[in-house]
């Protein structure tokens, strides 16, 4: 995955990735592959501790304080919830950190679009750089401003998902029109279109994921909370740029023996 440079300078390890690049190197170099071993394995455990930064975007009213608290596995009107409610609700950006990963920041932003956050002013006033990652909340269809908030994403080199939210509200609304309603087809119509408008916009192969963010297991939520953490996982390592070593290279120790690929490790044990 490339990442711009514009994303490097939010990540303190960037230097210190470069010590741990030619640490590995040299101990390589010289046949030293017990220190090779060590210097890699304190490199995962400094990635997996670099900090990211992912931010909520999308129209006020689509349920992206929602997606906020069940990414955050934190029911909503409960302590340390992010406020929901009929009304707007979010009128700054607010951070909230994940139970679980401490290092990964969820920032609920403001509904682009309202009286209080005109399109053509939003990004300046959430400060929309410097985030690292973005998931565009949607309901309904895909508007304008959807397209406006994947344009600048699209244009910073930065990664994000589009979820159309609110999934079972459609699905109910169909059902009681068309006596003739096929689920899985109004679910294909559906990602369909986001997939295509979001392609117009020149941004390949989009990651679309149908969630209900009160109904979590129904639909796409797992599927997309997967997919984050892997492609967290990848980001935290683009983020310490490691220098890409030889395939194949084993660093052997009296515990373990690792495979270097690129800038992944994987532990197997020895026998």
């Amino acid at each position: 995955m490339t990442i711009s440079n514009s994303f490097l300078p939010y990540f303190p390890g960037t230097i210190m990735a470069e010590q741990y690049k030619e640490d590995i190197k040299s101990a390589l170099q010289n046949s030293n592959l017990p220190l090779a071993a060590v210097n890699a394995k304190k490199y995962l455990d400094e990635s997996n501790n670099v900090p990211v930064a992912i931010a909520i975007t999308g129209e006020s009213g689509t349920g992206k304080s929602t997606l906020v608290n069940a990414l955050r596995g934190i029911r909503n009107k409960t302590d340390g919830a992010a406020r929901t409610g009929a009304v707007e609700t979010t009128i700054e950006p607010t951070e909230y950190i994940h139970p679980q990963y401490p290092n990964i920041k969820i920032w609920d932003l403001p509904g682009i679009g309202t009286p209080n956050f005109k399109a053509d002013e939003y990004l300046k006033h959430v400060e929309f750089e410097k985030f690292d990652f973005f998931i565009i909340v949607s309901e309904k269809r895909f508007k304008e401003n959807d397209a406006k908030l994947a344009k600048e994403i699209h244009k910073m080199k930065k990664k994000f998902y589009f979820v159309r939210s609110q999934i079972d509200n459609s699905i109910n609304s169909e059902k009681e029109g068309d006596p003739n309603f096929h689920e899985d087809n109004l679910l294909n119509l559906i990602r369909n279109n986001c997939i295509d408008e979001l392609q117009k916009l020149g941004i390949e192969s989009p990651k679309v994921f149908l969630v209900s963010g009160l109904r979590l297991h129904l639909y796409e939520f797992k599927d997309l909370w997967e997919t984050l953490k892997e492609d967290l996982t990848e980001l935290q390592r683009d983020a310490l740029q490691v220098y890409p070593f030889h395939r194949n290279t084993c660093c052997r120790d009296s515990f373990h023996c690792y495979h270097i690929w690129g800038t992944r490790l994987h532990p197997r044990h020895t026998g």
